[in-house]
Parts: C-alpha cells; sequence; structure tokens
C-alpha cells in the first residue's frame, strides 16, 4: 500500500476535520481567552442544574468532565465560566469555517457532517498542491486558528471510516492533534483498542450484544464466525464486519449522489413542565401550524403526519404513537392542524402528564403534487395559501414573533418562546 498522502489510482484519501468543543471555543474566543486552557462549559443558567452542557472546554475534558453532561455533575471543587449558548453565533462561526474550507477544497468534495465537523475527498487535490494529506490537513488546520481563533483536530484516511476513527480515536493521543490510517495500520494499531463503543456506529446497545458473546473488540469481530453475526445483527452484521476489517465502500461521489427514497420533515420538544391533555394539545396544534408554515416556505405538501407523546418519567406507560394519512396532498394549516387534533385524542390517555413532543409531516413532496378531494375548495385553500406566504414574508422581515395566532397567546402556549430559539437553544440574539 502506497503512502498515505500520495494519490493513489486505487485509494481515495480522506480528511475529517472537527473543531475541537466547538460552541465553547466560540464563547472562549469571543471572551478574548484561549480555548485550550479556559475551564468554559456552555449551559443556560435560566434552566435548573439538571440541564445539559452542549460542551465543555478542552481542559475540563482533562479533568475527567465529560462533553455533553449535566451541570450537577461537575465536581464542585471545579471553577468554570457558565456561557449561555448562542446558537445563531456559533452558526456564523461555522460559515466562515466552511469559507475556509473553500479556499483549499470544492464544495463537491466537501460533506459537513455537523455543524462542527467535515469530511473532505483530498485526493484529487494532493498532486496540485504539492503537499501530502496530512500537510494539507494541518495547513487547514492552521487556517481555522488563524482566521477564527478556533482550534481543530483531523483524521486522514484511505476511506471514510478510517478518517473518522482517526479523527475519534488516535488524533486524540497525538501532539499535533492529527491520526492517520490505512487499513493496515487500523488493523495493526487498533484491532485490541477497548472500549468497542469508540469506534463509529458502535453504541452501548451493539457493545453489549458483542459483550454476551465474548466479543470485546473489532479484532474479535474481524476473526468471529459471520453467520453468528448475522444471527445476532442481521444485515447490520455486513457492515460492522467491514468496519472491523477498516474496509468502506461508500464515497464522497455516493454521499453527493444519494436521493432518499422518501421525505420528511419534523419538530420535537421537550416541555419544560408537565402539561395536562388539554395544555398539550394546544402545543401539538401550535407544532401543526408551524410546520404547515415550513411546508409552504419550502414549496412542499404531505399527506402523512405521525405523531409521538412522551409521558412524564413517574408514569410507567409507553409513549403514545400513532399515524394518521388525509385525503389530500397539502401544505394547508387548517387542514394539517384538525388531522393532527384528531390524531392526537386518538392516541393520548386522559389524565396523563406529558414532558415530549414530536410530530412529523412523512411522504414531503414537491406542491406541484398538491390534491384535492371532493370535500376540498381550492379557492378557499389558494386564499390561506397567500395567506401563510404573506405571514412568511412578515417574519423574514420582522423577526418570527411580528405576527402570531391566538393560541399562541394562551396560557402554556410555547411558540414566541421557540421564536426565539435555534435547534431548542437561545439563538443569542
Amino acid at each position: 500500500m502506497s503512502r498515505i498522502g500520495e494519490r493513489n489510482l486505487e485509494n481515495r484519501i480522506y480528511i475529517c476535520i472537527d473543531l475541537k468543543s466547538f460552541y465553547a471555543s466560540v464563547e472562549c474566543v469571543e471572551r478574548g481567552l484561549d480555548p485550550m486552557t479556559t475551564n468554559l462549559v456552555v449551559a443556560d443558567p435560566e434552566r435548573t442544574e439538571k440541564t445539559i452542557c452542549l460542551a465543555v472546554s478542552p481542559s475540563m475534558k482533562e479533568l475527567g468532565i465529560k462533553n455533553r453532561c449535566r451541570v450537577f455533575q461537575i465536581p464542585k471543587n471545579v471553577e468554570y465560566t457558565m456561557a449561555p449558548p448562542r446558537m445563531q453565533l456559533y452558526i456564523d462561526y461555522s460559515a466562515n469555517i466552511y469559507s475556509v474550507y473553500l479556499k483549499y477544497i470544492a464544495k463537491e468534495d466537501i460533506h459537513v457532517y455537523s455543524i462542527d465537523e467535515v469530511f473532505m475527498d483530498v485526493t484529487e487535490y494532493l498532486t496540485m498542491y504539492q503537499m501530502s494529506a496530512k500537510e494539507l490537513g494541518m495547513r487547514i488546520m492552521q487556517d481555522v486558528l488563524e482566521t477564527t481563533g478556533i482550534p481543530a483536530t483531523c483524521g486522514i484516511g484511505t476511506n471514510l471510516y478510517l478518517a473518522k476513527i482517526a479523527l475519534d480515536i488516535t488524533a486524540k493521543h497525538s501532539e499535533d492533534r492529527v491520526g492517520v490510517l490505512s487499513e493496515e495500520l487500523y488493523q495493526k494499531m487498533l484491532w485490541n483498542h477497548r472500549p468497542l463503543t469508540d469506534f463509529w456506529r458502535v453504541g452501548a446497545g451493539t457493545a453489549k450484544r458483542l459483550d454476551s458473546i465474548g466479543i470485546h473488540t473489532m479484532g474479535e469481530v474481524a476473526q468471529a464466525d459471520e453467520q453468528m453475526l448475522h444471527r445476532l445483527f442481521g444485515i447490520d452484521a455486513e457492515l460492522l464486519i467491514d468496519h472491523a476489517w477498516g474496509r468502506e465502500t461508500t464515497t464522497m461521489a455516493d454521499i453527493k449522489n444519494y436521493k432518499p427514497k422518501t421525505n420528511s420533515i419534523s419538530s420535537g420538544q421537550v416541555l419544560s413542565c408537565d402539561y395536562s391533555y388539554e395544555a398539550g394539545k394546544l402545543i401539538v396544534r401550535e407544532m401543526a401550524d408551524l410546520l404547515a408554515l415550513d411546508l409552504v416556505d419550502k414549496g412542499l405538501v404531505t399527506d402523512s403526519i405521525t405523531l409521538h407523546i412522551g409521558y412524564n418519567n413517574a408514569i410507567n406507560e409507553k409513549p403514545a404513537h400513532g399515524t394518521t394519512t388525509m385525503t389530500v396532498n397539502t401544505s394547508s394549516a387548517k387542514t394539517i392542524v384538525e388531522y393532527t387534533e384528531k390524531l392526537y385524542e386518538r392516541i393520548m390517555l386522559p389524565n396523563t402528564s406529558i414532558r415530549r413532543i414530536n410530530l412529523t409531516f412523512n411522504n414531503v413532496v414537491d406542491e406541484m403534487y398538491k390534491q384535492y378531494d371532493l370535500f376540498t375548495d381550492p379557492a378557499e385553500l389558494e386564499r390561506e395559501n397567500k395567506m401563510q406566504k404573506a405571514m412568511l414574508d412578515i417574519k423574514k422581515k420582522f423577526g418570527k414573533n411580528a405576527i402570531l395566532k391566538g393560541m399562541n397567546l394562551e396560557e402554556g402556549a410555547t411558540t414566541m418562546e421557540r421564536n426565539r430559539q435555534i435547534g431548542g437553544h437561545k439563538s443569542g440574539e
């Protein structure tokens, strides 16, 4: 196998870059502090001590404090700064950093995996830049640091999986924060690595099932009886076996060309306190109304709605779950709210306390496929659609709370507060 960093017709070379403790690093930079040495957590001080820290700085991780911990789990003897989340600020930083990536790599060869992580196919760039993949990765990391002050980590591999594993496992133990893996190096360095949950896509459930048959490392997975693994994991065993050997057939081109068979959009929220049956119905109606507006904004329609309701943990009941199919393909808020409310009444237990709600519109397609039934008044629907578009224009110009409906002002309504958030957290604006 050729040295990683040199172009090879048989192998692609991938780079995976992760921004270290991204939210926490942004908050440090904004305060003129060193992200690598400052103790800082990103969490909302207005919530209880049970709230999850969205990020903890690298220096706190070195103290053994885990990312996504809860505030009360931070040892009392650790001094730190708590920064309220500012989601819009993080999005702006991420966009700025993406513009740095584009200085080196075309967007067709970049896959944005998350707000703080990207994959790049750099195969065709190494000869042009006369660099190894490691040199190019370090150049990009340095540019990001100089441009934004945000430190990064880099994984390099001969396939997407190895680049990810090099980032997640080997880069952490490298002084230059760069990890490099080929299939050969992966088998040599990581076949005996523990725990298995350090590996991408190996969750606690998978590790537990492997443990039940005496398998604790990727090397043991690779050497295990494949029929036994298929009995245990079904079709998922194929991916597990490939990854055990360090193989991955998916390419950047596959990702770019992927078209899902079905599309959906969804909205979810965890309520700040227990909501009664009637109060929960109000929230569901608000969510359906907002999600219908989202359909209009994107030029889409739906014919199927799924609702998932989680009760208070003290209630020993399975979550309420159900799907309803409408007689039309529509983005009409009036129609969608009516169907959603009936679905809620059908699946919900009375006299229960609600804490979590997820609403999904299924089979989402372009509005050119809009349908009517015998009870539909096309003229009325057209008037409603024009009104929805006018509301969107007002919201985009003056803010999401510039125009509201009566239900949004009722006691217990959450739309106004959620309009001030991004991803369920404060936007910082």
